[in-house]
């Protein structure tokens, strides 16, 4: 009877000490089961090479670029124009048609290729002179993603303004003091390029493994209940960016929703609804981790990154810039990040397999 006893009593010393040892944090709206050593994959950090080096300063050169008018011939391949186009279908004008002032190199493939019997638009310019007015016919794929006017034959009326020759600057010494404001020679540019890559490509790693720690905690979060003023809240906020996207394309919103997004109102109602959720979801359980391990970001914090957000957004205005994002939305953001920092330095990297990649 006493063996009996002493194992009844081991045993419940054991339950009690296995709760207290629990990872789980709880509140009225969610239940995080695990925190510590989520796995996520293993990222590292790669050099960067030569030749994206070379890529973006060649970039940075076209920014500098001139434009240097040709007079005297027609245009040919190679050449950048300018032009004016109007666009129709069946004698009626169609969106996204027309434009004024368009430049395009010719022979880039911008513009409409050649469909079956039809020629490519910009081929048709080939040979026109500036100050030509003409009208060319193309066809839009079949596959085109504007089901309004795929597959279908289209006139342009085509405005010749110009044609130019683009003349990209040398990367010299010279050029260097002009464009940069570290460095004096060639050699120093280009080291300043890769560190800049190098660390471009270090906060895009850091950025992946949060969100993979974010991601793995919420597939370890239940949800008891939402707080449903929450998620309307979130789901108007989707909504409203959308209604704002379709009135910058000229459209109705059942119309941008069925060209552009490929659903119907339903559809596109359901998705916000559920992406409103999950957004919920998240700033609770960022919420709770932060208070539980004291995460939160005090008031100076707060203060001194959104000034750092707004910098890196072009803004010298920090009123301004909060008020154009949202303070909240900001804070939310901070949280968010700091709590994924926590979670990566407790996560556990494993190696993927080629399935997995």
């Amino acid at each position: 009877m006493k063996k009996k006893w002493i194992a009844v009593l081991v045993s419940s010393m054991l339950a009690v000490s296995l709760a207290g040892c629990s990872s789980a944090l709880s509140d009225e709206y969610i239940t995080i089961n695990k925190y510590k050593k989520l796995e996520i994959p293993k990222l590292e950090n790669t050099e960067v090479s030569d030749s994206s080096v070379e890529s973006s300063i060649s970039s940075q050169l076209a920014t500098s670029q001139e434009r240097k008018e040709i007079t005297g011939r027609a245009a040919k391949d190679g050449d950048t124009v300018d032009i004016d186009y109007t666009g129709t279908i069946f004698g009626e004008e169609f969106d996204g048609g027309s434009a004024v002032g368009a430049s395009l190199i010719l022979g880039s493939g911008q513009f409409l290729p050649a469909e079956g019997e039809y020629k490519g638009f910009e081929e048709q310019i080939v040979g026109h002179e500036p100050g030509d007015n003409f009208d060319i016919t193309v066809k839009f794929p079949a596959d085109y993603r504007n089901e309004e006017v795929a597959d279908k034959p289209a006139n342009f009326n085509i405005t010749l303004n110009g044609i130019y020759e683009v003349i990209t600057p040398e990367l010299t010494d010279e050029w260097v003091k002009e464009h940069s404001e570290e460095s004096k020679t060639v050699e120093e540019y280009k080291e300043e390029i890769r560190k800049r890559l190098q660390e471009n490509s270090e906060l895009q790693v850091k950025s992946t493994l949060q969100n993979a720690a974010l991601m793995a905690m919420l597939d370890e979060t239940e949800v008891k209940k939402l707080p449903e003023d929450q998620v309307d809240a979130e789901y108007q906020t989707t909504e409203d960016t959308y209604k704002r996207l379709a009135e910058g394309y000229g459209l109705e919103f059942e119309e941008f929703l069925s060209t552009y997004m490929k659903q119907t109102v339903e559809e596109f109602e359901k998705d916000a609804r559920e992406s409103a959720e999950t957004i919920v979801k998240a700033n609770l359980a960022c919420s709770l981790l932060a208070k539980e391990k004291k995460l939160e970001p005090s008031e100076s914090e707060y203060e001194k990154l959104i000034e750092e957000y707004a910098k890196e957004a072009g803004s010298d205005d920090v009123e301004a810039f909060k008020e154009r994002v949202g303070e909240d939305l900001l804070r939310k953001a901070i949280l968010q990040r700091k709590v994924a920092e926590y979670l990566v330095d407790k996560c556990v990297q494993v190696e993927q397999s080629d399935s997995e990649e």
